[in-house]
């Protein structure tokens, strides 16, 4: 059986289209899809990405380890902020296009694609191993709504109890968003300026609403995967399980993806 988002039954009551994606029964679409574009494009659109998976790495030695275990070495990431990389198969070939949030100092948010989470949360447990670091399946723990488009920003502003505007792209900040506790970040992953809200599950369907409320002056509509995906074609951005595959290297991800392999001398030996 499929994997149900907290958000399942209001995207049921907007008369979504659910198709099953990663083993989650997710919106493909609403109404119109060709609406669902355009309104991203020049208003905003909404979006549940709860099927994302999340998994923390966290300890004493979690810059080192996380840049044994990845591409692109997210340590240099200041902390609040965000950066593209991937995990590499020793073979050079790429296993997942993940962004990865550096919340503390010793602390970080690796996002992986829905297929590919347990592969990246196995991978990471193994490559860690020897370092003072422990992986953490927190998929659990966060909904994921995106608010994406040029009107998004002041949608967002009218909940959050901090200056929306002034957040940098790829920043990540704590927030108070309509009474709930967030992680709301400046990313998205379709080219459009955005936020993403993780949220705990429970405030899901609350956050949603309030959301929709405040962006229902600015033109805002519920935008499902079919819509994302031709968004982010239309920017460019390749996708693990389309354009990125085993036979792809980091070298052929595009302009802004890491570009870079695990390059410490154990890595090495483990992995050749």
């Amino acid at each position: 059986m499929s994997k149900k988002s907290p958000l399942h039954d209001v995207h049921t009551e907007l008369g979504a289209l659910f198709t099953d994606f990663a083993g989650w029964s997710m919106p493909l679409r609403y109404a119109s899809g060709p609406a669902e574009h355009h309104a991203v494009r020049t208003t905003a659109g909404i979006f549940d990405l709860t099927h994302l998976g999340e998994i923390e790495l966290s300890g004493p030695e979690a810059g080192r380890a996380i840049d044994h275990a990845l591409a692109g070495e997210p340590s240099k990431t200041a902390v609040g902020s965000a950066r593209h990389s991937m995990l590499v198969h020793e073979t050079g070939s790429v296993l997942d296009d993940l962004l990865v949030h550096r919340l503390a100092e010793q602390r970080y948010l690796v996002v992986a694609n829905a297929a590919n989470a347990l592969i990246v949360l196995s991978c990471l447990r193994d490559r860690i191993d020897g370092y003072a670091a422990t992986v953490r399946d927190a998929s659990g723990d966060w909904a994921l709504i995106a608010v994406q488009g040029p009107k998004s920003p002041a949608i967002v502003s009218e909940l959050a109890d901090i200056d929306v505007p002034l957040l940098k792209p790829y920043a990540i900040e704590p927030a108070r968003l309509a009474d709930h506790d967030v992680l709301l970040a400046r990313t998205g992953r379709i080219g459009e300026d955005g936020l993403e809200i993780y949220c705990r599950p429970d405030g899901a369907v609350a956050l949603w609403r309030a959301v929709s409320a405040a962006g229902a002056a600015h033109g805002l509509v519920p935008c499902g995967l079919a819509c994302r995906d031709r968004l982010r074609l239309e920017a460019g951005l390749p996708l693990y399980g389309r354009e990125l595959t085993l036979r792809s290297t980091p070298f052929d991800s595009g302009p802004g993806r890491p570009s870079t392999t695990p390059t410490s001398d154990s890595f090495r030996r483990k992995h050749s």
